[in-house]
């Protein structure tokens, strides 16, 4: 792929997309901001769980676990039965997991059982995990491959907006009628009512879209191709820029799933803030993220992708270091900006990982997905430092981006 970098010189200019493709880019980008609301909204359940179920910091990390976890689980099933069934059916498929995960959430209120919720959350996420798999490839289909990524930029941008919107409804339908002592979860169980009905209907409607017929753009080895293979002898995990992406994306989750699920917690023990309060700051904490894909996105006309992300992982670094202190103010600041730094990572270590792999790129992006599993260990380690200290579980993200930085600053190159 190109990198984010605009399209290079053409002898004509590549258009964003055809005409044919645009009823099915609408349906394929809107699965980018339902997902990104899904995940986020574990955020939010993480912390709601807590009250109505009397679980512990460590005890609630579960929701990640279930939900990161199933990325392990589908990565690879969901890769092969793209291949073999192709995208339409991919993305009929995983939209019938997230609506069955999220009708599940029902009987797990009315058992008021943490483990089936748990069940419940981990078929959501084989869902989420399988439309993820299946949406990156699909929308650089449609269309021209030399605009491939600001296909996938564009997409990305939605995932971003459904971040915001994940903890806007989770805090205003689950946080604003916290009671302290209760036990009550329909609030839960008609929240996911509604998600799982939406999920539904999309699925619905988008089994009667004609998806036109499709060239993947990174099997094409035509003089414009922008991701030929450059080492056609060698075997997929013998390009060690993939194998690093694949690092990369394990670490780099990991540090988000456990970064966003504490965060309310450290609104309301560090700075005060009642849980409400916290929520509506991680609607500001997301916005952040969608600005910092929008800036970085600008950046990457005048700075190398691997070089802003080196950059921007080390700035995190530096917020971690200072979110860690407890200094009021100045650390919840800083610990804003973690998701501004954050906003890049996922895309362009996606992108970079894909780069100069032609026909192993629809594999390629399976396993890179699979990466996302390191959200599902990770807020343990935090939610356990978490128990004594909040700010102190912030250290350990450190080790993360420094993984990043790596990755950013040497082991990108296609060699």
């Amino acid at each position: 792929m190109s990198n984010f970098s605009p399209v290079g010189n053409a002898p004509e200019p590549a258009r964003f997309t055809d005409k044919k493709y645009l009823i099915t880019l609408i349906f394929v980008t809107s699965l980018f901001m339902f997902w990104g609301i899904a995940i986020t909204m574990g955020d939010v359940l993480n912390k709601h769980f807590q009250h109505v179920l009397s679980l512990t910091k460590t005890q609630s990390a579960f929701v990640q676990f279930a939900i990161f976890g199933a990325y392990g689980v589908m990565g690879i099933p969901a890769g092969l039965f793209m291949k073999r069934f192709g995208y339409k059916n991919g993305v009929l498929f995983g939209l019938t997991l997230f609506a069955l995960g999220s009708f599940l959430f029902v009987p797990a209120a009315a058992a008021a059982s943490f483990p089936f919720f748990g069940g419940a959350l981990f078929i959501l996420g084989c869902g989420i995990s399988t439309l993820e798999t299946v949406a990156h490839p699909f929308v650089a289909s449609l269309g021209d491959q030399r605009t491939s990524d600001l296909r996938i930029n564009f997409a990305q941008a939605f995932n971003a907006l459904g971040t915001i919107i994940g903890p806007a409804v989770g805090s205003y339908f689950l946080l604003r009628t916290n009671v302290p002592g209760s036990t009550d979860l329909t609030s839960v169980k008609t929240l996911y009512i509604v998600i799982g009905s939406v999920i539904a209907t999309i699925a619905i409607l988008f089994s009667f879209v004609k998806v036109p017929a499709l060239t993947d753009p990174h099997t094409v080895s035509d003089t414009e191709a922008t991701n030929v293979d450059v080492a056609p002898g060698k075997t997929l995990f013998q390009h060690k820029h993939f194998v690093w992406a694949v690092i990369a994306q394990f670490f780099n989750v990991a540090a988000q799933a456990g970064t966003w699920a504490f965060f309310i917690n450290y609104g309301h023990e560090k700075m005060g803030f009642t849980d409400l309060v916290a929520g509506n700051y991680m609607i500001l904490f997301f916005v952040l993220m969608l600005t910092g894909r929008f800036v970085g996105t600008f950046l990457m006309r005048y700075i190398a992708p691997h070089s802003l992300l080196a950059i921007f992982a080390a700035c995190n670094i530096l917020m971690c270091l200072i979110i860690a202190q407890s200094w009021g103010w100045p650390s919840f600041i800083a610990l804003l900006m973690l998701n501004f730094f954050f906003s890049i990572m996922f895309p362009t270590i996606f992108s970079l990982g894909l780069k100069n792999l032609g026909s192993h790129t629809q594999q390629a992006s399976s396993f890179i997905s699979m990466g996302v599993v390191g959200g599902a260990f990770f807020p343990f380690a935090m939610g356990a430092v978490a128990e004594h200290d909040v700010a102190m579980a912030y250290y350990l993200p450190i080790i993360c981006y420094t993984v990043i930085f790596l990755f950013g600053y040497k082991f990108y190159k296609v060699r």
